[in-house]
């Protein structure tokens, strides 16, 4: 036992709500809602795991809310009363959770009329006065009034979401005032979700700034009679009662009676027998599976060990796990080398080549691939066999010291061909950003595994949280190796303090580094391993891993752009927009800030009195871009004027401005990246800078495009799928009135028109382009009835005779939904899954929000995958036609945009359309063409 106690409080009532909205509706064998009680068990597992792998506490209870009624109600009938009740399906699992904490063998708290917060609290200080300390697990801002230090005994809080220590200092910057003046605090500003009234129109800046300049809510509010005149010193005035009565609700009582003395809270060790009987229960097979690899010496909290867990479970478990993982040994840091000898590297990789696989890190600069400079590599053989090569380590001063390392241009020349080997096969995680960093150094890095991609291919909207969608190396090793990897901000540090990874001891940076690339090697054994079984072969070995070096090349090629006209472009947007704030000052017959929600909707709905103000939680009028093109559509000018101030500001903000700024010095180019994990039907999505949601249809959207230049002597060349999702519902739904229009290459919409209305003209054509577009992504009769400005039976009625004309429509959308409701996942012409947990949820707006995705997500999906089947056989078709100076450079959706000198235009245009047209073969075999559109010109915006 450690010389000192300590003890951890779980607010389990916070795990609770946590865990169901965390995880999709589940059941157990008896039809019992359990999806709440599932994730509430292993966040507490994982919670016992990590603490036992750190310091570890002497004792640990869970103190849980009783009741709803507390004696805060008897104070204020009002508390709390906004609170909804619990969703229907989380009421009968309340009862379960805490059989979940009996299981584990561990204390439970709860008493009635108090609540847990009351209860931690008076733990906390009894546990501090006995000289312990204290960790409270939880982030709520009502505890942290506990945090501080006494006699030497600390009270401090663990957030176990982001992994966090919570203390004085973080209480500090949180909350601008001490830990004991959080309540003082939180009496000025109130709290909505708690209906605690404080004053109104303080908010926590306001408060945080009286409580620190007056040191107490009591002299805040005694100084209010000397201020000057202003409306915070009336609302001071008026809302001391208020404010009185808000600290008395958020102070926490601090001497409830104790029903389980804290040294009974001791953690001695949990006995696996009841909580193997709770697991098998309620049918938590994965989980009793862990128990049951430790179950050799139950011991302490260690030996839930997930880390040699069996996660076997069926394919519909939340974490995707159903294939058990082999018996590694655990992540052990200390067996990783530093390499920092030629004869050392040359050992490595001479080993690498022999095992012919071989994960692969780099350690950079900087994030941005193109600008990065490359500091070191590591690699990965199998478990704990691992190394970091430093190339650039020591510091920026010439006069530092460097540490011992190979030559940066001699492990260049030593690496190159291991890394460029088409025998040798190199595993990584968003590996495409390592192929952009090593290219920069000449290395054409050979066949690639990227276990990111690997993993969207598994379990693509299976995960509702975490880095890149849920398939971070971080989360990825958390869910399938049960593994708590290092973070960057622990080796290099945040803020100001933050040292460049150069500059990191090499102990620290190998231990960092090398764990990279052994848990890269891990999770790519155990996915490659689920793929054939769970049919992701095929998606990714067809679709996703050939486009992993033609997405990097084309991020290395970038864009070039025009700055002059960019900056001319931000001038005369500047220009315009100082126009119109002027303007709506003048209709509103006062200043104010625009930009600001509030404001502006005190200014439209209070003081000129415009009809229909919505006020939201937040006791503010929306004011979002439905209700200004209502208001546009009464014929309230200032709303057009807010609407092209906002368009104007974002596209200066977003595009005009800030790609001046990601113009790279190096190229002269802009250098976008694509993530192949960004979006759940597996489209591609463009980040830093995005380029995919420049505006193609309106007069500013074009001007921006036109300064998307080419290379003197080039043109831009782009090429389009032509309605392609259309095509894709005529094929899938097997429409046979769709497949004849677009087999004799009519206007689908003008086609539309005609079934519907009986007649075409521009009206009805633009319904029906409406229509069509709406159905396929499963609108509502009142979406549709908003779309089309009609009533929403009118709408209802125009969705009816859309299905009696199409009827296959219909079909496909009630066989595709019930297929999904079924097995839980949508796929694609090529195999694409997409899940949907939450697609059978109690919670209709979950449900229908989970239908309307699943609808279009089979054809969007396979839009996706043609596109990028085409991409991965571009250049090797233009090579083939000796066209190697045309550059692939941008993907948007359903366009490619090209670079080509304009000699090469007439011959490149028909192996591009023919690519792009017979994109979907050998493997799909439409019953539509796909029609191409090619446009060229000396801009983006002219090729279209």
């Amino acid at each position: 036992m450690a010389e000192k106690q300590h003890l951890y409080l779980v607010d389990g009532s916070a795990y609770i709500f946590r865990a169901y909205h965390r995880l999709p509706p589940l059941t157990n064998p008896e039809g019992t809602p359990v999806g709440a009680v599932y994730g509430y068990t292993t966040m507490l597992w994982k919670l016992a795991q990590d603490l036992d792998d750190a310091d570890g506490p002497t004792h640990l209870a869970v103190v849980l809310d009783k009741s709803s009624h507390s004696f805060r109600n008897d104070i204020y009938p009002e508390y709390k009363a906004n609170r909804p009740d619990p969703p229907e399906d989380l009421v009968p699992q309340f009862p379960l959770i805490r059989d979940a904490t009996r299981a584990f063998s561990l204390p439970m708290v709860e008493e009635p009329d108090v609540e847990a917060d009351d209860m931690i609290a008076s733990y906390a200080y009894a546990a501090q006065d006995a000289g312990w300390d204290v960790t409270i697990v939880s982030s709520d801002k009502d505890l942290m009034q506990l945090v501080g230090e006494k006699d030497g005994a600390k009270i401090d809080m663990l957030d176990t979401m982001k992994d966090a220590r919570i203390y004085i200092e973080e209480v500090q910057e949180k909350f601008g005032v001490a830990p004991e003046l959080v309540g003082d605090v939180l009496a000025l500003m109130g709290d909505s979700v708690d209906n605690i009234p404080g004053i109104y129109g303080i908010g926590p800046k306001t408060a945080s700034k009286l409580i620190g300049e007056n040191g107490s809510l009591a002299a805040a509010l005694d100084a209010a009679p000397d201020m000057k005149k202003s409306k915070l010193k009336e609302r001071l005035l008026e809302g001391r009662e208020m404010a009185e009565l808000s600290r008395e609700l958020v102070e926490l009582k601090s001497d409830c009676p104790l029903p389980i003395a804290i040294e009974d809270m001791k953690l001695d060790g949990i006995p696996p027998e009841p909580l193997a009987d709770f697991l098998e229960t309620h049918g938590f097979n994965s989980l009793l599976k862990r128990l049951e690899a430790g179950t050799g010496s139950p011991g302490r909290t260690t030996n839930l060990n997930p880390e040699k867990a069996d996660t076997k479970g069926d394919e519909g478990t939340p974490d995707g796990n159903i294939q058990p993982l082999p018996e590694w040994p655990d992540v052990d840091r200390s067996a990783y080398t530093t390499v920092q000898t030629e004869d050392a590297l040359k050992e490595w990789i001479a080993r690498a080549r022999d095992l012919r696989v071989v994960a692969v890190d780099t350690e950079t600069s900087s994030l941005d691939a193109i600008a990065a400079d490359l500091v070191g590599v590591s690699l990965a053989l199998g478990p704990n066999d691992a190394c970091y090569i430093p190339l650039r380590h020591g510091g920026s001063d010439m006069f530092d010291e460097k540490p011992e390392q190979v030559d940066f241009a001699t492990a260049i020349a030593l690496l190159k061909p291991l890394l460029e080997d088409d025998s040798v096969l190199r595993i990584g995680q968003n590996i495409k950003y390592d192929i952009n960093v090593l290219a920069r150094h000449g290395i054409a890095m050979g066949p690639v595994d990227d276990t990111m991609i690997m993993s969207f291919d598994l379990d693509a909207g299976r995960s509702q949280e975490g880095i890149g969608g849920g398939h971070g190396m971080d989360e990825l090793a958390e869910r399938h190796l049960g593994h708590t990897t290092m973070k960057f901000k622990d080796v290099c540090g945040t803020g100001k303090k933050a040292i460049p990874f150069g500059e990191v001891p090499l102990g620290k940076a190998t231990e960092y580094a090398a764990e990279d690339a052994d848990v890269t090697w891990r999770l790519h054994a155990h996915l490659a391993r689920r793929m054939p079984d769970e049919g992701a072969t095929r998606i990714y070995q067809r679709v996703d891993r050939p486009l992993i070096p033609v997405v990097a090349k084309m991020e290395r090629e970038g864009i070039k752009v025009d700055r002059a006209e960019l900056s001319r472009l931000s001038e005369t947007f500047a220009e315009t927009i100082g126009r119109l704030e002027k303007e709506i000052h003048k209709d509103a017959g006062e200043e104010f800030t625009i930009g600001s929600p509030k404001q502006l909707g005190e200014v439209l709905f209070d003081k000129l009195g415009y009809k229909g103000g919505k006020k939201g939680k937040s006791g503010q009028n929306s004011t979002d871009q439905s209700v200004l093109e209502r208001l546009s559509g009464e014929g309230h000018a200032i709303a057009d004027k807010v609407l092209e101030y906002r368009q104007l500001s974002k596209l200066k903000s977003t595009y005009t401005d800030a790609l001046q700024e990601a113009i790279n010095e190096r190229t002269g180019r802009v250098h976008t990246s694509y993530s192949l994990v960004g979006a759940q039907t597996g489209r591609l999505s463009s980040t830093d800078p995005n380029l995919q949601n420049i505006p193609i249809r309106t007069e500013i959207g074009r001007q921006i495009r036109k300064a998307f230049v080419p290379e003197s002597g080039n043109v831009l060349l782009a090429a389009d799928y032509s309605q392609i999702e259309l095509r894709l519902a005529a094929h899938m739904a097997d429409v046979p009135e769709l497949k004849e229009a677009f087999e004799q290459g009519e206007d689908i919409h003008s086609r539309t028109a005609k079934e519907m209305y009986g007649e075409v003209d521009r009206d009805t054509r633009a319904a029906a382009k409406t229509i069509n577009f709406a159905i396929l992504y499963g609108i509502s009769r009142w979406g549709l009835a908003g779309r089309l400005g009609i009533e929403p039976d009118e709408a209802q009625e125009k969705i009816d005779t859309y299905f009696q004309r199409f009827p296959g429509i219909q079909s496909y959308i009630h066989s595709t939904l019930e297929s999904v409701r079924a097995k839980g996942y949508s796929e694609t012409l090529f195999g694409r899954k997409t899940w949907f947990p939450r697609i059978n949820s109690k919670n209709q707006a979950e449900r229908q929000g989970s239908e309307r995705a699943a609808i279009n997500a089979p054809i969007q999906g396979t839009s996706a995958d043609i596109i990028k089947r085409a991409m991965a056989r571009m250049l090797h078709a233009l090579e083939a036609e000796g066209l190697n100076d045309v550059r692939m450079l941008l993907q948007v959706h359903d366009e490619l945009v090209f670079e080509l000198p304009e000699d090469d235009v007439e011959k490149a245009s028909p192996v591009i359309e023919r690519v792009m047209a017979e994109a979907a073969q050998p493997a799909v075999t439409l019953d539509v063409p796909l029609g191409i559109e090619i446009g060229t010109g000396p801009s983006w915006d002219d090729a279209h």
